[in-house]
């Protein structure tokens, strides 16, 4: 726990304008802690706001690599933005740098050093401008908003298409699905929890696929379907939205990396169109709406069809596929381990996902022949 004089300190280590009023949490902080900064102008009117975030060097073990990814890409963005004659400041996250006169000699030799801190206690610490007039949804839970979250992801992707440099690899094999068989083997093997056994007819859903998702990524593998910046976390809350609902820009991007952007199509698929929930235990609520990956499709397509090749319009629809049958994958590989990795509120909660997210990739499965016309239909 850090006090507020501690929080004050590390914030002036960055360039802010203003005196410092106020710092208090801001959101869950699932993974990072959030923090916003409220400051004051000279005359004592309200000044800038600004997000400082302590990153999770446990989750994130290269920081300066993240936030050096951070950097180029929102700077490659913002160029594209001022071109179209956007607000960069309002379409593109801006990272605040480190104050220059704090950053001690020994540090300058660092790499990436004037984007972030490391405090005494080994904690990495990173600040951008908060947006203001912004807004958040937790849950897309309409068509219309779906299409929204699907132009945001869009337009981000889009951006980025000719992005040539080179991305830090943030979380190693992320959506990797061979060095992710590799895993299950491994579990598979050691049965360390003692439920093999148990769980013989799920295993096999996972033997079942095995063939054509690997030969799903021998294409990204080949190059046949291009590597590209990936935002790996899709969902609709890491989307900023103005006060009409309109889309400005997408944000929580600790996780760019390079690899195919069908993952994102296809996670974000996974989290709008489930009719229940992740962890349901009646698995008749459990489906893919097919009206909610109709217009996540629709607004995909509308900012994004240009700058996509045709293998990856062709694979575009198996890529929900994909994403949640790694899901089933890596909830029940947990599940043999001993609920080591993903938390859980009480014994049998990742097998519970595992019929849940596999219901899911069955009513995909069921689904897929009208899933590839809704594509079709989009490119006529």
């Amino acid at each position: 726990m850090y006090t507020d004089d501690q929080l004050k300190a590390i914030a002036c280590k960055f360039e802010i304008a203003g005196k410092i009023q106020q710092i208090k949490p801001l959101g869950p902080g699932f993974i990072n802690d959030t923090l916003i900064v409220k400051t004051l102008t000279s005359d004592g009117n309200a000044g800038p706001r600004y997000i400082l975030q302590r990153k999770n060097h446990l989750v994130f073990p290269d920081v300066p690599g993240m936030m050096n990814n951070i950097a180029m890409v929102t700077a490659h963005i913002k160029a594209k933005v001022a071109a179209r004659g956007g607000d960069p400041d309002r379409e593109v996250l801006t990272i605040v740098p480190r104050n220059a006169a704090s950053i001690a000699e020994e540090e300058k030799a660092l790499p990436h050093s004037n984007l972030y801190y490391k405090d005494e206690n080994g904690n990495f610490w990173a600040m951008c401008l908060f947006i203001e007039g912004s807004v958040t949804y937790e849950k897309a839970d309409s068509p219309a908003l779906a299409y929204k979250g699907g132009q945001g992801i869009g337009r981000f992707q889009s951006d980025l298409a000719d992005f040539t440099q080179e991305l830090s690899e943030t979380i190693p094999g992320f959506h990797n699905i061979r060095w992710r068989f590799q895993q299950w083997d491994e579990a598979l093997k050691r049965d360390a929890a003692s439920r093999a056994a148990s769980v013989k007819e799920e295993i096999s859903w996972i033997e079942s696929r095995r063939e054509e998702m690997l030969d799903f990524w021998s294409l990204v593998e080949s190059g046949a379907i291009p590597r590209r910046v990936t935002h790996n976390d899709t969902k609709i809350s890491n989307i900023l939205f103005d006060e009409k609902g309109e889309v400005l820009c997408v944000i929580d991007l600790d996780t760019c990396m390079s690899s195919t952007s069908l993952n994102d199509f296809g996670d974000a698929i996974r989290s709008y169109t489930n009719t229940g929930a992740e962890d349901d235990r009646d698995l008749d609520n459990v489906a893919m709406s097919l009206d909610m990956f109709r217009a996540y499709t629709q607004g995909y397509l509308s900012e994004r069809r240009d700058t996509m090749t045709e293998t990856e319009l062709d694979w575009l629809a198996f890529s929900a596929r994909y994403i949640t049958f790694e899901q089933v994958l890596r909830f029940l590989m947990d599940y043999l381990d001993g609920d080591v990795y993903y938390k859980t509120k009480y014994a049998d909660h990742n097998l519970v996902r595992t019929r849940a997210q596999y219901r899911l990739l069955q009513s995909m499965e069921q689904q897929y022949d009208q899933m590839l016309k809704v594509v079709k239909d989009f490119l006529s």
